[in-house]
């Protein structure tokens, strides 16, 4: 899995049946370099300016790239040999649902024949073809996962673009809550002043903005509610341009953070308890930003004994094996699709 927040390539050997079942074996780690980063970026970049999906030069490089670092995070799993499976999402370039098409970059084709194995891709296209947004895909694992659990629940996945899984008797549902590590970690890149906010240092060091928080949480996307999605560059740095670099940080991890609080005020219950997962649970300022804008006792997802840096590399092998076996792999409540769908093609090797 290579997120939102582009910092590299997490990886995941799992026993799984793509249902209740879940054990994970082991797991790697590939990081980007600068270079490789800005490459993807400003791939990201370029695709989005463009109306749909189309042959250029420099997604076509970054797909390059993209696709053998995966390849090096599944060699460096302890007992990849073993694995029958890869499940593969890419990196996404361009997510617009509204014009019916969401883009991942990674050449299945090539990383079957590399590995000699099977490679699920191409999760996304089938939900928005079927009236969806496309994401969150997460959530049906965050279900398996967080069965026997006490309910109302949720998890929270802060990436670059954060996203909630609620689970409640009866009833659940997902959806992405806005912004998550990705403007934090572009403002703080912009400084430089390092890759990210490590241990929430320079954001704890700044005061909050309210005047720049407000508005910019005045904006018609928070006012839907159910299913919605992001693209990472939906929104911008603009807003907090012109302040210190500690304040900026600051309004950026309150931004967030008020962001699930509305999304939380919108649920048709009151959860008990937010499990975060991704690299935001990382961030002590932001983790504390959480539970005062949401009032809620809010931990990592390994107080569950679940491993939050390969969580979503675990989520995309179970949707792997779903997708093999013909299960569904969104859902009406996880993406607005009109009916469950099972998503993801499979790539042979020659």
């Amino acid at each position: 899995m290579s997120g939102t927040a582009a910092d590299g390539v997490d990886a995941a050997l799992v026993e799984t049946d793509g249902e209740a079942a879940i054990r994970l074996l082991a797991t790697a780690s590939r990081p980007y370099a600068a270079a490789e980063r800005a490459l993807l970026r400003t791939a990201a970049r370029a695709a989005l300016a463009l109306d749909r999906p189309r042959p250029d030069p420099l997604v076509a490089e970054a797909e390059r790239l993209l696709t053998q670092a995966h390849a090096e995070a599944v060699r460096a799993l302890p007992g990849w040999e073993e694995a029958e499976l890869v499940g593969f999402h890419g990196a996404t370039v361009a997510h617009r649902p509204d014009r019916g098409f969401t883009w991942q970059i990674g050449d299945a084709r090539w990383l079957a024949r590399e590995l000699g194995r099977p490679v699920v891709h191409d999760f996304r296209s089938a939900d928005v073809a079927a009236g969806g947004e496309g994401a969150p895909l997460a959530p049906g694992f965050h279900r398996a996962l967080a069965a026997g659990l006490a309910r109302p629940l949720g998890i929270l996945n802060v990436g670059g673009v954060a996203n909630l899984t609620w689970l409640a008797d009866g009833a659940w549902g997902a959806f992405d809550t806005g912004p998550g590590n990705a403007l934090l970690d572009d403002w703080v890149r912009e400084h430089g002043a390092g890759s990210c906010d490590r241990d929430g240092t320079i954001s704890a060091a700044g005061r909050v903005r309210e005047d720049v928080l407000t508005a910019m949480l005045d904006n018609p996307w928070f006012d839907r509610m159910g299913p919605r999605s992001l693209d990472r560059d939906d929104f911008t740095l603009q807003p907090v341009r012109g302040l210190p670099l500690a304040d900026g940080a600051a309004t950026l991890v309150a931004f967030t953070a008020e962001a699930v609080a509305l999304a939380l005020a919108g649920l048709p219950v009151r959860l008990g308890r937010l499990l975060v997962t991704g690299g935001g649970r990382c961030n002590p300022t932001l983790m504390r930003a959480l539970a005062r804008h949401t009032g809620l006792a809010v931990e990592p997802i390994e107080a569950i004994g679940a491993d939050g840096d390969s969580l979503e590399a675990q989520a995309f092998a179970w949707l792997a094996v779903r997708v093999v076996r013909g299960l569904p792999t969104s859902w009406p409540e996880t993406t607005g699709v009109r009916w469950p769908v099972c998503g993801g093609r499979v790539a042979l090797p020659d």
